[in-house]
């Protein structure tokens, strides 16, 4: 069930009147079975996954609370981790190893044939899977305290506003939340309901209407001039953003109406002026959870021995830009590979203090690299976090100097940011071009075709009108969330009722003027 679809408003429809008329344990109960509901409309037999992945952790804690001993505590959160990682493992990554190793015999002159095992992706599996692993993982930590209601930890991770999509809520910050009812607020229907409609804009008005011009730009780049395939990964940067934090506005709007609070998934990305500060603001609470379950674990900014586990993931990335069939595609990779290397040779070789940011900067890529298989099983997904690592590491290694080069041409601050600003959105929209390709060699197209830049003219472009409704639209974006940051507007809807009545009826205008209701899937739905 998708929430751009009429099911799911009759299923909204019934679920909140009874929500807030039942108390205590069948309220609890309700949650549960209303989130088994929505997550089974799209396949009844994949709840058999999120329920025994409950089970399995839910035990896995109770064992954790009870043990004293470091080595069977050690015993019981590997259980977990590859009970989860298994599962999400064998659903999302068997297609792709298969296909991976069968294209590597290919190469060695070997005769492989496909197996007819084609194994079908349960939706959300990885938002799930990182929630209910976080659980164990703090457990494990004595972070938190170990959940002994069965019902209160299965509606935890079942939860359907953040069901397939996220945000990926901690333990610590949700289950204590359980603990009490939630009452009906009308504060609380009214700043949930306003943020479910900016998120229904960002959805259907905004996504839904760029996304024909974008998926027209990668069927077939050598189709179109430079200039319209760059609006169209402009319009794709956009579109992913719109879609993936609109889910989650909807997400987290629809929890606050029912007492519930959320963190935030989102802040402006693309006024980032670093790449640093990007993945503070992008998908908020993956790269929170990257951050503290593997990142520092690894070394974080202290290095670590862990680091060298950059070494064992290098290999791969070599194996996979020598699979391309272009000479051209595995020069560049090559290229981009060298210079990272490069760097981290230069400052591992100066002193100790160096070395550990050589560590540092393997810490780095190799998160980013993870990230990026994340997100989903192929190649281009790995190079996207192959790029963002690279980004992160050249970042660090020329910060100073690049800051110290802007003073030094005396650059009126603004501008300093403006540029900053447009440097990293520029990067971010490269990687963007991989994220979005189904494979290397149509990424490497698209981006050959911007930089021909062959027929870089207006008339050029195709679909003007589908160009002119997208800026529009990308324009009342950011026209909306810059005065939003210069005038806190959620604040104002709060006080002002007839700032609250106009600001509703006109998302409403808008969305039924310019969206599109086609129930189209949300992108993350595939990850």
């Amino acid at each position: 069930m998708i929430f751009n679809s009429l099911p799911f408003f009759i299923f909204i429809g019934v679920f909140l009147p009874l929500y807030f008329t039942l108390k205590s344990k069948a309220r609890l109960l309700l949650c549960l079975i209303g989130s088994y509901f929505f997550y089974g409309w799209w396949d009844y037999r994949f709840l058999s996954l999120v329920m025994f992945s409950t089970l399995i952790d839910y035990v896995v804690g109770l064992k954790l609370d009870k043990e004293e001993k470091g080595s069977k505590r050690k015993r019981l959160m590997l259980i977990s981790i590859l009970a989860n990682l298994g599962f999400l493992g064998f659903f999302k990554y068997f297609n792709f190893f298969q296909e991976s190793f069968i294209s590597i015999l290919n190469d060695m002159g070997m005769q492989a044939h496909p197996a007819t095992l084609k194994i079908l992706l349960p939706v959300g599996i990885s938002f799930y899977t990182f929630q209910s692993m976080s659980y164990t993982i703090d457990v494990y930590w004595r972070k938190i305290k170990v959940e002994k209601d069965l019902i209160r930890f299965a509606t935890f991770i079942s939860f359907f506003p953040q069901l397939v999509a996220g945000p990926i809520v901690r333990a610590r910050d949700f289950l204590p939340q359980f603990q009490k009812d939630r009452t009906f607020l009308w504060d609380r229907l009214i700043s949930g309901t306003g943020q479910v409609l900016w998120g229904f804009f960002k959805k259907v008005a905004i996504a839904d209407s760029l996304a024909p011009y974008v998926d027209q730009c990668f069927q077939s780049p050598e189709g179109f001039s430079s200039s319209h395939l760059l609006i169209g990964i402009v319009f794709y940067s956009f579109q992913i953003y719109c879609d993936f934090s609109g889910y989650s506005d909807i997400a987290i709007g629809l929890a606050r109406v029912m007492g519930f609070d959320f963190p935030q998934k989102f802040r402006t990305p693309y006024f980032s002026r670093n790449f640093s500060e990007f993945w503070q603001r992008w998908h908020i609470s993956l790269s929170s959870w990257l951050k503290d379950y593997l990142y520092i674990p690894l070394g974080g900014n202290r290095g670590g021995s862990f680091g060298s586990v950059f070494f064992i993931v290098l290999p791969l990335f070599l194996l996979s830009i020598f699979w391309s069939d272009s000479i051209q595609t595995t020069l560049i990779y090559l290229s981009i590979l060298v210079i990272v290397s490069i760097i981290t040779a230069y400052h591992m070789r100066k002193s100790e203090a160096n070395m550990v940011k050589g560590f540092t900067y393997m810490n780095n890529m190799v998160t980013m690299l993870l990230g990026g298989l994340w997100h989903g099983a192929s190649w281009v997904f790995y190079f996207w976090g192959f790029l963002h690592g690279t980004y992160l590491i050249i970042q660090r290694f020329l910060g100073k100097p690049f800051g110290h080069l802007m003073t030094a041409l005396r650059f009126p601050k603004p501008l300093q940011q403006a540029i900053d600003i447009l440097i990293v959105y520029f990067f971010t929209c490269l990687a963007w071009v991989f994220f979005r390709a189904p494979d290397f060699d149509v990424a490497i197209t698209y981006i050959q075709g911007i930089a021909s830049l062959e027929s870089f003219t207006i008339t050029s472009i195709v679909n003007k009108f589908w160009v002119l409704k997208g800026f529009i639209l990308i324009g009342m974006l950011l026209f909306v969330e810059i005065s939003d940051f210069k005038f806190n507007y959620s604040q104002l809807i709060q006080k002002s009722p007839t700032f609250r009545v106009m600001s509703f009826v006109i998302l409403l205008w808008i969305i039924a003027f310019f969206g599109s209701f086609g129930a189209n899937a949300f992108i993350y739905f595939q990850f």
